[in-house]
This record gives C-alpha cells, sequence and structure tokens, in this order.
C-alpha cells in the first residue's frame, strides 16, 4: 500500500512540475511573440526580409549615393521582396546621412514594431 502511495506522489508531483515548465515556455514565448510556431517562423521571416531591405539600402547607396524608398528599391530590383508578411507591413524612411526599415504589426500582438537601421542591428518594441 505504501507503494501505490509513493508512486502516485511521484506522478503527482511530476504533473506539477510538467504544468509550471509548460505555463513558464509559454509565457516567455508569447512575450516575444512567438506564442505559435507559426508566430515565430513569421517574426524570423520578418527580421530576414528586414536585414535584407537594409542590405538593399547600402547596395543603393553606393551606387547612387543616396538612400531609396521601398518603392524604389523594388522598381529597380534591389529587393523581390513584397511590401508585407502579414500581420506585418514595410516601411522605409529616408535622410541624407541613414535609413530605418520598419515593420509594423496591423493586428494586436508583440512585438508592435520591428526595424532596422543603417547600423545593421534589428530591434523590437511595442
Amino acid at each position: 500500500m505504501s507503494r501505490i502511495f509513493g508512486f502516485l506522489g511521484i506522478v503527482i508531483v511530476l504533473a506539477i512540475g510538467m504544468y509550471i515548465y509548460s505555463q513558464q515556455i509559454s509565457s516567455t514565448s508569447a512575450v516575444a511573440g512567438q506564442s505559435t510556431p507559426t508566430g515565430a517562423v513569421n517574426i524570423t521571416g520578418v527580421r530576414s526580409d528586414l536585414l535584407s531591405m537594409a542590405s538593399a539600402e547600402r547596395n543603393y547607396y553606393a551606387q547612387q549615393g543616396k538612400y531609396a524608398s521601398l518603392e524604389d528599391l523594388i522598381s529597380e530590383k534591389y529587393v523581390t521582396i513584397e511590401r508585407s508578411r502579414p500581420p506585418y507591413s514595410y516601411d522605409i524612411s529616408t535622410t541624407s546621412s541613414g535609413f530605418q526599415v520598419t515593420a509594423t504589426r496591423s493586428t494586436p500582438g508583440s512585438p508592435a514594431k520591428i526595424w532596422i537601421d543603417e547600423n545593421m542591428q534589428v530591434q523590437s518594441g511595442d
């Protein structure tokens, strides 16, 4: 009889531990905007798109001596990226000394914005 209670105690402790662990994992990934596998893949795709657009901006600047709008990069075939990756849409703002490529989320969720500038560091915020 004591073996049964000992075994049940172990099973209960393991179940509680697994529940706590699963809650911590889901809350940690939800904060990063990656609460689902699709969300994680989407965020990775957005970051990849931002890096590609920033690299295209650098190439454009090297060849033209100025930074380009997203429309210019697309029309002149510097990038083959669409203007959005739902639920994010892309925008580029430029100055004479730099640029910022921004992905803005159109639905509730996190992160609300992801961006990269001429320093080639991807950042995110709400």
